[in-house]
């Protein structure tokens, strides 16, 4: 088996050049380093990452946690996460984060520490003040996503603006009997996504002078979810709003499928306006506000990297531009509504 003398006498340098190179510390010139790579390619050497660490203090290994898998949200941010980590040459150690309180510590006193990570992602998780300072005390650097915790650098979506925005535009088209659907407020959650959307929606009706008596119904953040309340919604022709801003995307998708079941045509009959930008957004022609996670991934490690090159940097919270993408579900009321 190869060892890293072979690797360094094939690419024609010393032990400990090859060994920066391939390690990624210290200085290499482009040239050299790719000189060096290719031979560890030919010798079918690959470098122990244990063992590097136990000389530089890293593990090139940064620690994702996140309280799901198996959401369009956070799967198109973990892409993001894991194509820039990959370029950068390091590893992901993922944990699904239930509520649970006595597994969020073990998370955090134990199996982050254990793993020896050099850094800290948490993915629409509000990191508590003891978290921050227990990681800040082992000198990791962390960053977040989807909501503002102190001490930290993170990336977050106005959540009250977006669904003010959302709103305005159906508001601006005319609608004046608008409904909005979303996740329960009451619900418990990390941040109060789904509390700031539904303020941001009555926000945009008081300002125009709207009221509404029954302005919401709650639903899961899924195409189910708004196929289900939206069929109830929209039952009756006398009571149903002419439009409906959804908590996400996935609502308004399965909102606008039981429109379709029940006859009635999308955006003559129905708008209907979401947030995210989802995949199949485009498909079923949605107007919505853009989130782009999977570039949120890709930005929190390029905060991350920053942190572990310069720890004495400090980087400031930043909010996600509110863009609005019109498409084709939203138009003018009819006459009759």
């Amino acid at each position: 088996m190869s060892g890293i003398t072979d690797v360094a006498r094939a690419a024609g340098v010393s032990k400990s050049t090859a060994s920066r190179a391939l390690s990624g510390t210290g200085y290499v010139s482009d040239a050299t380093r790719q000189r060096v790579v290719e031979a560890a390619r030919v010798l079918g050497f690959v470098a122990s990452q244990n063992a590097a660490s136990l000389v530089t203090g890293r593990s090139r290994n940064v620690a994702v946690v996140l309280p799901y898998l198996n959401r369009w949200f956070f799967a198109e941010v973990l892409d993001g996460i894991e194509s820039a980590l990959i370029d950068a040459g390091y590893d992901m150690t993922l944990y699904r984060l239930r509520d649970d309180e006595a597994e969020r510590q073990r998370v955090f006193e134990y199996f982050i520490v254990r793993k020896r990570v050099d850094a800290v992602v948490a993915v629409n998780i509000a990191l508590t003040p003891t978290e921050v300072r227990a990681l800040g005390a082992l000198g990791k650097p962390i960053a977040g996503i989807g909501g503002n915790i102190d001490g930290i650098p993170t990336l977050s979506l106005d959540d009250v603006e977006a669904s003010r925005r959302a709103t305005e535009h159906l508001i601006g088209l005319g609608h004046r009997r608008i409904m909005h659907l979303g996740d329960d407020p009451d619900v418990p959650t990390e941040f109060p996504v789904h509390a700031n959307r539904l303020r941001g929606f009555r926000l945009a009706l008081a300002d125009a002078g709207i009221t509404i008596a029954d302005d919401s119904r709650s639903c899961p953040y899924t195409i189910p979810g708004g196929y289900r309340v939206a069929r109830e919604v929209l039952a009756d022709p006398r009571t149903r709003p002419t439009a409906i801003v959804a908590g996400c995307d996935e609502i308004a998708i399965g909102a606008i499928i039981a429109a379709r079941e029940l006859g009635i045509p999308v955006p003559s009959g129905l708008s209907l306006v979401g947030i995210d930008d989802h995949d199949l957004a485009e498909m079923f022609e949605l107007t919505t506000v853009r989130q782009r996670p999977a570039e949120q991934g890709r930005h929190v490690i390029d905060l991350v990297l920053r942190s572990l090159a310069d720890p004495q940097s400090t980087v400031a919270p930043e909010a996600l531009p509110i863009e609005m993408v019109v498409r084709r579900s939203t138009t003018a009321p009819s006459a009759a509504g």
